[in-house]
């Protein structure tokens, strides 16, 4: 609203208060105009000022017209709408008025619906006032507050009535009993405003316009209650109804409020201000009435007749004397609060001149107060630390700790807590503190806390270089002997005492084969540094949840807990052996290679961790005599498989490297032509003379790992036969199983991608086969790598189709070109009616989803009939061709083809 209309309206309503003004004069039968209107104009006042309030309260909130109120801890917006609930009730007050008057004669010395909706709207005022002026902080400061507030409204009461009401009240006679009832409406506007002026002087800068304006609509309104009362008790109007144009003007005032403050802040504060002399308004409103009220009282005491003058002489003087002393209070508060003052301002140059961290927080962790000495100490801003609670610093792990913090504000003790905490420096480290902290207490405030804070990061490192020192070994920077033997001991205690099942608990003993030469020709200095080497790789073999230390000399030691299964022990020892072998150590300018002799021992229940290191040391030492680069396994618990599987592999290892390993081909057909199609590459094991099948080794070659190199050979191996057997016009095509080891290892994808660049065979004519376990196992990554596997070309297939988990859900997932049925299925066929009924839907499922069935282990002609009769594309097995060397492939595909070799 512009200047301009509100200048104009405030012409409108002043001509209409004039109007009403002149109706007191303007005679209409027994009484005025105004009278006669009674309070229909000032009710529609009311419900004007209402509406309007009401507007201009979702007005200020949509636009956030009131931000710097809301700043200073006002809110502008629910003020208006309680002012305007207030003004609404009024309303409602003079309609009901109005309406009994208009039908009933009753007697107006009563309480009334009207009188009920009137005396409701001050609590309402209340509450939006104060939504203008907050109640000052702190119980304390309220209780103060409200009975200084009672002193002064008992006090200008006692004036009001002697100056006012005392003379009706003899004139009423035997009426006088019906004073009460006039009495509520003065009674209340005293109570209520001497509740509110003295928070006009305490109100923040920025709503002093609009609690100015609010204060004087609530005397207007006062006074013209007081009118009223007068009124109800002599019966005629006063002043031809001169309390209506008033009570008029005071709801137009309220109701104009939102438009005469204009958002306008109010004048600033003032020397007198803020935390000075208006802080105890309540204090001097109490004094200056009780002391009016003293001498209004004293001089009407001296002129009452027959009352002897020493009696009022007497009650004055003494109100006067405790005048003097309320005084005298005032003063010593006011010393106080300096001493106070004074007391901060050393506590702050002590915290500004210190070099600890000092902080005033809140209970909820926000800072209050930050010495200057937290930038130089923690690098923070001061603003930063202000901005946020001081919980967000602390380390997660140790908020905890500080719960005992509460105790302090539940006792109220004066004893501090002294705590430990990690706090987060503003380069994002964690510093090391020792805090102390207790509670701080200010008159009129909520209690808060004291917290001195020292940086003790330089001593914690120092403390934990000392036990580092203790327990490492200065050339490897690994843990040593005592700390292995410490700790091999605190996890086999806390076995023994654990109810819960757990798993096995190992160590692993290794000796650098050959160490002792090194030291002797190139000294020990170059001795030191190839140890490094050597723990460094052994480091990276090992996994984070078990402790690799240096035994001693050239010896190191891995304590293993809680392993599920005993082969997996095994085969670290075995890995840690090949990491020292598999390149040589660089000792000044040459290449020093080395094995390991490594020993293994299993904890019994009953072994202790004394008996445990020395039976590893012990197969170590076996393992020793053996020759070098041996494993042995002390375990009298273990079966005589595991040892059998360590020296499986360990031949594997060795078959690998000599060229052991060679290839059979099983031919794949079509079942309606009975062509080749293609053959499926096969992995045999020449082991002095005697052919082995995968199904011996192929677990322990997984297990070890040794599956990675393996495959790959196999793949290559394949690759180059079936290249050159398709440079001869045989369209013919190459299947090779896949482990999921061999799916997970690094870089698998790009192998295959150069096997078959290397070999020159199209991806197109290579199937790899995999088995539900790649999925179960492998989950995503494996999915992932096998779609990328799609992307170059390469054919899938999932093999033993049927025998897995939720088979349909892994089809869904993986999109193949082929699916292989389990040789059990094909087994069974004619012999079990739900196994033929399976297959039948299997080879259906396959036909559905366009990709090509192949059965495997067919073996009888009854079961090649129904496999054809069923639908099933392709098969394999020994009715169709055993798996043979490719010389017998060449012959068998060259004899159908017809092609020469």
């Amino acid at each position: 609203m512009g200047t301009r209309t509100r200048r104009l309206w405030a012409v409108v309503l002043g001509v209409l208060f004039l109007l009403y003004v002149a109706g007191t004069f303007i005679p209409a039968g027994d009484a005025s105009v105004t009278a006669q209107l009674g309070e229909w104009p000032t009710s529609a006042a009311a419900g004007a000022a209402g509406l309007a309030l009401l507007y201009a309260s979702r007005h200020w909130a949509a636009t956030g017209a009131d931000r710097d109120a809301r700043a200073d801890g006002a809110d502008g917006a629910a003020a208006l709408r309680h002012l305007g609930f207030a003004a609404l009730a009024w309303c409602a007050g003079g309609l009901a008025h109005a309406l009994i008057r208009l039908f009933s004669s009753g007697s107006v010395l009563s309480i009334t619906l009207g009188d009920l909706f009137s005396l409701a709207a001050l609590p309402l005022f209340v509450v939006g006032f104060t939504k203008f002026a907050p109640w000052p902080g702190g119980v304390r400061t309220a209780v103060r507050h409200v009975t200084d507030s009672y002193v002064c409204a008992a006090a200008v009461f006692a004036m009001v009535w002697l100056l006012l009401f005392s003379p009706l009240y003899r004139e009423l006679g035997e009426g006088a009993g019906f004073l009460g009832f006039a009495l509520v409406y003065p009674v209340a506007d005293i109570v209520v405003l001497c509740l509110l002026v003295p928070l006009v002087f305490m109100s923040p800068h920025s709503t002093r316009r609009a609690v100015l304006v609010a204060i004087g609509a609530l005397v207007v309104i006062a006074a013209s209650d007081m009118i009223g009362a007068v009124t109800r008790l002599i019966g005629p109007p006063v002043a031809g109804g001169i309390e209506h144009p008033v009570k008029f003007l005071g709801f137009a005032l309220l109701g104009a409020l939102p438009w005469l403050v204009g958002h306008r802040p109010g004048t600033g504060p003032r020397r007198i201000t803020g935390r000075g002399l208006y802080r105890f308004a309540p204090e001097f409103a109490a004094i200056g009435a009780v002391f009016v009220a003293a001498v209004v009282l004293t001089v009407a005491g001296i002129r009452l007749p027959g009352v002897a003058p020493v009696l009022p002489l007497a009650a004055g003087t003494a109100v006067v004397v405790l005048l003097v002393r309320m005084a005298g209070m005032l003063e010593e508060n006011a010393t106080l609060s300096r001493m106070v003052r004074n007391r901060e301002g050393h506590f702050h140059e002590l915290a500004r001149n210190s070099g600890d961290v000092i902080l005033v927080l809140d209970r909820d962790g926000g800072v209050n107060y930050v010495s200057p000495g937290t930038a130089e100490a923690f690098g923070y801003r001061l603003d930063d630390v202000l901005a946020a609670p001081v919980t967000a610093l602390i380390h997660p792990e140790d908020l905890g700790r500080t719960k005992a913090i509460d105790d302090l504000f539940a006792e109220r003790g004066t004893q501090g807590v002294h705590m430990r905490l990690r706090v987060r420096a503003a380069d994002g480290t964690w510093r090391h503190t020792e805090s102390t902290i207790s509670l701080y207490e200010q008159p009129g405030e909520p209690d808060r806390l004291l917290v001195t804070t020292r940086d003790i990061s330089a001593q914690v490192a120092l403390q934990e270089e000392v036990e580092h020192l203790t327990f490492h070994d200065g050339v490897t920077g690994l843990p040593n002997r005592a700390y292995l033997e410490e700790r091999a001991s605190d996890v086999l205690a806390h076995r023994a005492m654990s109810e819960e099942a757990t798993g096995d608990v190992a160590v692993i003993f290794l000796d650098l084969d050959g160490f002792t030469a090194v030291n002797d020709s190139a000294g020990h200095v170059r001795g030191d540094h190839l140890l490094g080497q050597a723990a460094r790789r052994l480091r990276g073999a090992v996994e984070s949840q078990a402790t690799l230390a240096r035994w001693g000399g050239d010896e190191f030691a891995v304590l293993i807990e809680d392993v599920p299964k005993a082969q997996r022990v095994v085969d670290l020892a075995e890995r840690l052996g090949h990491v020292i072998a598999s390149e040589p150590f660089q000792v000044a300018d040459r290449n020093i290679p080395l094995t390991a002799s490594i020993g293994v021992a299993f904890a019994e229940p009953s072994t202790d961790s004394g008996e445990l290191l020395r039976n590893a040391d012990v197969a170590m030492t076996r393992a020793k005599e053996r020759g070098t680069g041996h494993v042995e396994v002390y375990a009298a618990h273990m079966h005589d498989t595991v040892i059998s599987r360590l020296e499986l592999q360990i031949q594997l290892r060795q078959a690998l490297a000599d060229g052991d390993f060679f290839l059979e081909y099983q031919p794949i057909v079509d079942l309606g032509s009975s062509q080749v199609t293609s053959v499926e590459a096969l992995v045999r094991w020449n082991r002095d003379g005697e052919t082995v099948g995968p199904e011996t080794f192929i677990g322990a070659a997984e297990e070890s790992g040794l599956i990675v190199p393996l495959g790959e050979q196999i793949l290559r191996e394949a690759c180059e036969k079936v290249a050159v057997w398709r440079i001869s016009d045989w369209d013919i095509g190459l299947s090779v199983n896949l482990s999921v080891k061999q799916v997970l290892s690094p870089h698998f994808v790009e192998r295959v991608e150069g096997v078959l660049a290397e070999t020159g065979l199209s991806a197109e004519v290579l199937t790899l086969e995999v088995d539900e376990e790649v999925l179960l196992d492998g989950g995503g990554e494996a999915v992932q790598r096998l779609g990328e596997l799609r992307d170059l070309g390469v054919r899938l297939a999932i093999d033993d189709y049927g025998m897995g988990y939720a088979s349909l859900a892994h089809l869904r997932r993986l999109s193949v070109d082929a699916i292989k049925i389990d040789p059990s299925f094909v087994a069974d066929l004619g012999r079990d009616d739900t196994v033929t009924l399976l297959t039948h839907t299997i080879i259906q499922l396959g036909r559905d989803l366009g990709v090509q069935v192949v059965a495997e282990g067919i073996e009888r002609p009854e079961q090649l009939e129904q496999l054809r009769a069923m639908g099933c594309d392709h098969g394999q097995g020994f009715l169709v061709a055993r798996p043979m060397a490719a010389s017998g492939v060449e012959s068998l595909v060259g004899g159908e083809a017809g092609a020469s070799l």
